[in-house]
Order: C-alpha cells, then structure tokens, then sequence
C-alpha cells in the first residue's frame, strides 16, 4: 500500500460503486486510495455466474465484468490498499482512518463504499449452488429462466415483486412463504393472486436445494402438517431481505430504521467530507449500474466540497 500524508479521497470498499469513484478520481486528478478488506475487488459481482443487464457488454460474466472494472482502474493509476479498518475519526477537518495493523490514513475525504449482504437463509445448498440456480436478485437473473420453474422464498415486498416479475418469465413460480399470510402491501398481493402461473406455499420453509452442478429441486416442509415435498425446478430465488455493512461507520453516519446510510443522488452523509455510495446507501434501486452512477456523483461531490473548504 503507498501511504500518503494526506489523501483526497480513500474509497473503503472495491465494489463497482467504490471502482467508479476511483475511475472518475484518477481522472479529476484527485490523491485517492481504494482501501478493500478482500484479495479481490469486485464485491457481489464476482460470485455472480452472469450479468445480462449492464449496458453494452451482455452475459458477461460478474467476476469478468469486475476484472474489466479494475483494469480501466489500473490504466488510470488508481492506487489500491487492502486492509481492514479499527476505527475512524471524523473529528477534525482530516478524517483519520486507522487500520488493524496499526496504519493510520488521513484524508481530506472519504467514499464509504462497503455495500449489502442479502440475508441468506442457511440451508443445505444454498452456498453451493450459489449462481448456480440460487439467486438474491429477480430483476438481476430472472431472464435466464425463461420458460422455467422458479421458487421464490420471502413475504415482503420484494418477494412478492420478485414473484410478480418472474411470472411474466417463466413456466411456473413457487413463493414459500412461513407464515400463512404476506407481509408485503395489499396492491401487491392483489396483483400476485392474479397470475395463474404463480402457486402460493404457505405455512412453508425451504429445508434444501437440489441440484446437479445446476439447481433442480427444493425440499419444502409444511411448519404446521410437518408434510415435505420436493419441488422441481431450475431456480430459486431468495428474497428474505438485505443487511446493509454499515456497522463501522455508526453511530456517527446517520442510518435510516434498517441501517443505511442516509445520503441522496449527491451521496453526501450527514458529515460533511464523507459520501456514500451504491448499496450501502438509501436508494429505490440497488443494481450495478445505479452503485456505478453513485460513483460518479461522488466525486462530483467531492470536487465541489474541496473546492470550498481546501481553497
């Protein structure tokens, strides 16, 4: 890692969000770090088997398309770190940043870029069969299910979505849901009952997903007749919520009820010199290209906040 006495800008985390703020950095010429915990940069996407919804370069592979990020980022001269952050200081005009390994890193200022886990449901085949047939995002994969079977699992809002979208897709959709009714908006489930190729399993959990290097089934028990059937079919996708990686940064960057950062389209946190980006932040739309134009607002930002409080 190059330490500098003093950055313009360390980007904490090397998804897409954090590899256009470092494109659009080197190209304003601003002194910039992107700090990434991982031996790779990339976040999600690179455990994503196919991205067919970037513009310009569809069934590219997401660890392909992170490869392509992190090249244009390193024929700008964009300078890399990884390491893992203890804590940081906001106090002062710099921020501080210091690292476990005792490093500590001054900025003028910092692009918070560390993203959203999908919660996962922990069963038997989830992992394996992770961009294999198991998915956390409809809007993402849905398309390469045309004409097939698909479950979707969860009751909120974005499950009955995620079902609703795939229907207009596929063969047939399964949502299981645990409960005997759905926790999303009443419009929704109007609308979800209506599609004669959707079957509603409820009182339901998924105990495993199936599958021969692709997914080909899901176990499914009912949680009050303890019945089980498997279920055949190509895809599963789950919907049972997001879990934003904003621990480190709270309480001092306000959060929303479920604990994203608090920043709109200029990506500005309640601190001024510190900006948010991609999922991490609140947003109607958590995909690729809306993490990558968070990127690019950023630094926009942060032009406009050194121009005012350096010179």
């Amino acid at each position: 890692m190059e330490i500098k006495d003093l950055y313009d800008i360390v980007i904490i985390g090397g998804g897409p969000a954090g590899l256009t703020a470092a494109i659009y950095a080197a190209r304003a010429e601003l002194s910039t770090l992107v700090l990434e915990k991982e031996p790779m940069c990339g976040g999600q996407i690179i455990n994503t088997y196919e991205v067919d919804n970037y513009p310009g370069i569809p069934g590219i592979s997401g660890f392909a398309l992170a490869e392509k990020f992190k090249e244009h980022c390193d024929r700008l001269g964009a300078v890399f770190g990884e390491g893992e952050i203890e804590s940081i200081d906001y106090s002062g005009k710099n921020k501080k940043i210091i690292l476990k390994d005792g490093t500590i890193l001054m900025t003028k200022c910092i692009i918070i870029s560390t993203g959203a886990a999908y919660r996962k449901l922990g069963v038997k085949g989830e992992e394996e069969f992770a961009g294999m047939g198991v998915s956390y995002c409809a809007t993402c994969d849905g398309a390469f299910f045309r004409n097939k079977d698909t479950m979707v699992v969860g009751g909120g809002d974005v499950a009955v979505e995620d079902a609703i979208f795939l229907a207009r897709l596929c063969r047939k959709v399964y949502i299981v849901h645990r409960r005997d009714e759905f926790r999303a908006v009443k419009t929704l489930v109007t609308s979800l009952k209506s599609y004669e190729n959707i079957e509603l399993v409820m009182d339901s959990v998924v105990e495993e997903i199936q599958g021969d290097k692709m997914v080909t089934g899901a176990v499914v028990r009912n949680i009050k007749t303890e019945e089980v059937q498997t279920i055949p079919l190509s895809g599963v996708f789950i919907a049972v919520g997001n879990k934003p990686n904003s621990e480190l940064f709270v309480p001092e960057v306000e959060t929303d009820e479920t604990g994203y950062l608090k920043a709109g389209e200029d990506c500005e946190t309640n601190i001024p010199g510190v900006f948010a980006v991609g999922d991490i932040r609140t947003k109607q739309l958590r995909q690729i290209i809306t993490a990558s134009s968070d990127g690019a607002n950023a630094v926009t930002s942060v032009e406009r906040y050194i121009n005012q409080v350096y010179k």
